[in-house]
């Protein structure tokens, strides 16, 4: 069996997951990050979009809507707000909210409530984002 880490990612309602991976694909503040075993600690935010869980030569893939990234040694920790199983994810709901946002968007231009709009657009397209790796990683 390869090295593996400990993997827990828990929303603010519920631990989602809990498990050993070889490796884990997040899309941090910096950038998307690949975290393996023997992985410097550091403590980052993440940005709306996929995590992917990768053991055994295959993917799990969650949305997540944002939140922080912990790595310690022999253990990960992601504390998102909001954690979605890519399997349980309904690709015309997030593309109905990411046609929701554009349009608030239009209305909104200028006015405060721009940058909600544009924080539900981004949710959104991330969403669909997950939905798209997943379907090409069975490609």
């Amino acid at each position: 069996m390869a090295n593996t880490i400990q993997v827990d990612i828990v929303s603010a309602e519920e631990a989602i997951f809990s498990g050993e991976a070889e490796m884990l694909v997040v899309s941090a503040e910096m950038g998307e990050v690949g975290i393996a075993p023997g992985h410097a600690p550091f403590l980052t935010g993440i940005k709306p979009g996929d995590i992917a869980v990768h053991k055994d030569g295959s993917a799990e893939h969650f949305y997540v809507s944002g939140g922080m990234l912990e790595v310690q040694p022999h253990v990960i920790t992601v504390l998102a707000d909001t954690v979605v199983r890519g399997g349980d994810l309904d690709e015309a709901e997030a593309a109905a909210a990411r046609d929701r946002a554009e349009e608030a968007l239009k209305e909104k231009q200028g006015t405060p409530d721009y940058a909600a709009a544009a924080a539900e657009l981004a949710e959104a397209s991330a969403r669909l984002q997950v939905l798209k790796k997943m379907k090409n990683v069975g490609r």
